[in-house]
């Protein structure tokens, strides 16, 4: 990586874990984090095995069972057998599942909006601008 490179991937990384940081603490939801994360990925992925999950997610499979469980019981995922193997179930992300990680994002919508509140329609429009581009880098 270039020196500049280097110095923009720092910056932009401290900024943006500090913003998500903020987000969450000014939009708390009734997701964790982990949750939020692994309804996401199962929105996005389509229905997995605990284990895939769990591998994706960093965490220890009985950890990923136990939150499988209280997303099972708030109905934010359901259960059905693996087609491919009947021993084991894939994870489903349900309707609910879906609303409640709209609703979240909303409530961070709303925090961050406050936060836009802030700033000066210059800035504002700088970071109107530099949206494109990190769509670019999000696919890259």
């Amino acid at each position: 990586m270039k020196a500049p490179d280097a110095v923009l991937a720092a910056g932009l990384e401290e900024r943006v874990s500090r913003l998500w940081w903020l987000i969450s603490r000014d939009a708390p939801t009734v997701l964790s984090r982990s949750a939020a994360a692994t309804l996401a990925r199962l929105r996005e992925d389509g229905p997995q095995r605990i284990s895939a999950l769990a591998h994706a997610e960093s965490v220890a499979q009985p950890s990923m069972t136990q939150l499988v469980q209280r997303l099972e019981r708030d109905a934010y995922v359901t259960r059905h057998p693996d087609p491919v193997d009947a021993r084991a179930t894939l994870i489903e992300i349900t309707a609910a599942g879906r609303h409640a990680l709209e609703a979240r994002a909303g409530v961070r919508a709303e925090a961050l909006a406050a936060r836009l509140g802030a700033l000066s329609a210059r800035e504002r429009v700088a970071i109107a601008k530099a949206l494109p581009a990190l769509d670019t880098l999000l696919a890259a």
